[in-house]
């Protein structure tokens, strides 16, 4: 169904979509670990985040979505390299000659 190359990919544009949306709303992250908080603890509702913890979390986006973009350009790349393999060698043939 799926090969490896494929998976790496699909996982990789789900880190960059990831990232993009931890840049874009941290506020969602911090409402959805305030829900998994309020499991466990009382009163977690009532905590606040700092603008410190919302820098944080878009630093982490952006991380995040840059290791998504490198991971898919490196796979890409070495899809792409395989198709090259027998040009480079014929290349090397002629400087050699």
């Amino acid at each position: 169904m799926f090969d490896n190359t494929t998976c790496t990919k699909m996982g990789s544009i789900w880190a960059i979509a990831q990232g993009i949306f931890a840049f874009v709303a941290p506020g969602t992250s911090v409402s959805f670990l305030k829900r998994m908080l309020e499991m466990n603890f009382e009163n977690a509702n009532q905590l606040e985040a700092r603008d410190s913890y919302f820098r944080q979390i878009r630093a982490l986006g952006v991380g995040l979505a840059a290791a998504g973009i490198a991971g898919y350009v490196i796979e890409a790349v070495e899809t792409g390299g395989d198709a090259d393999e027998g040009v480079e060698d014929a290349d090397d043939s002629l400087v050699s000659a």
